[in-house]
This record gives C-alpha cells, structure tokens and sequence, in this order.
C-alpha cells in the first residue's frame, strides 16, 4: 500500500541522466535550494532524539555504482528519514526524503529533494507529498516546491474494485479543465476528496 515508497525512486532514479540542467531563474533556484536546507532541517529535528537507530548503504547509477552513501534513520520500524551524500564529496547532499507519520503509523507527508550526480544549482527535483488513507485505498497528492500540483497517485480497493490511479501534471492540468472527467468519479472522490488541492503551509517543511 505504498508506505514508505520513495517517489525520488519513481521519479528521480528514471531521469537522473536524462533530466536537463535547470535553467537560470533566480527566484526559482532560491526557493528549491531553501526548501532543500528545510528538508534537511527536519530530518536533524526528528533524529537528534533518544531511541534513533541508523542503517548505512552504499549505492548509485549504472555509470557510477557506488555514487552515495545513503543513512537511514528509524524509531523502532517506522522509517523517519533518508539521507544521501555524495561518496567523494562526503559534505554534499545528494537526496533527502523525511516521512512525518500519524499515531497509527501511517505516512501522512513526506518532503523530497534531489539533486543531479554533476549539476547542483539547484534539486532537479523537489515534492511535498500529502496522503490520505479511507478505508482500504491510500492515496497521495504532490506539490513541487514552487506550490505546483505534480503528481496524483492512489491505490487499493473501492467496494470491492480494485484502484490504481495515476495522474501526471499534464494529466491533472487536463482534468481540472473536464468537468466530466476523471476527477468527478467515485473512485477519484474516494482517494483524493479530502486532500488539500494546494500545498499552503506545507510549502515549509514540518
């Protein structure tokens, strides 16, 4: 049911040498390095505490095997953060995730940033994911952090239908522009009714 499932994995991992450099846009480099620095911020907030244990692995690309050392940090199971650096640049981060669960330890918002092997103006990618649990379907709404709506995921069972939903930018820009579309169907209303249709005040990492 997708806990615990690293969107940079679906995302990153597939563009990582085919992504373009990003292009020269001030504000926008500003406001991805930030939220990066702000990723980063919450995962010390929630491993500096008692009763945190790391696992470390080494990993990378098909070009370059060994590329990161990745830190994962848990409390008791619950998987609270991942951290990449940069194997010969041990200072330099290369991707973070940090995963904020509910009391029943369900994943409830996760914070991505990543960063090109060899291009670091800025994350090549960066997502604010919120999630939503009803009944037997999960389903997650992502944001960029420049507050665009990215990417739409939601699966499981609806009244004994199976549903696996995806919806990329372009697909939910369309959407939103089909009144009888994709979006006004039971299943779609099931996963995603309940979420926030704007990031707001998750935009900063909490």
């Amino acid at each position: 049911m997708w806990r615990n499932v690293s969107l940079a994995g679906l995302l990153f991992m597939g563009t990582v040498y085919a992504a373009e450099p990003m292009k020269q846009d001030n504000q926008h480099i500003r406001t991805w390095n930030r939220f990066a620095e702000q990723v980063y911020q919450l995962h010390l907030q929630l491993t500096e505490a008692p009763g945190i244990s790391k696992q470390t692995r080494f990993g990378g690309y098909a070009q370059m095997p060994e590329f990161y050392r990745e830190e994962r940090f848990y409390r008791g199971d619950r998987l609270l953060s991942k951290v990449q650096w940069e194997k010969d640049n041990p200072e330099q981060l290369h991707t973070i995730e940090v995963f904020i669960h509910d009391d029943q330890g369900r994943v409830i918002r996760d914070y991505i940033a990543a960063y090109l092997p060899n291009y670091r103006n800025a994350p090549v990618q960066t997502l604010i994911s919120l999630h939503h649990y009803h009944d037997q379907l999960h389903a997650f709404r992502s944001f960029d952090a420049s507050g665009y709506r990215v990417i739409e995921r939601c699966t499981g069972n609806l009244n004994g239908q199976s549903v696996n939903l995806l919806l990329d930018e372009d697909e939910i820009y369309a959407a939103l522009n089909d009144p009888q579309g994709i979006m006004v169907t039971e299943a779609y209303q099931a996963c995603f009714g309940d979420l926030p249709t704007e990031a707001g005040k998750y935009l900063t990492p909490q």
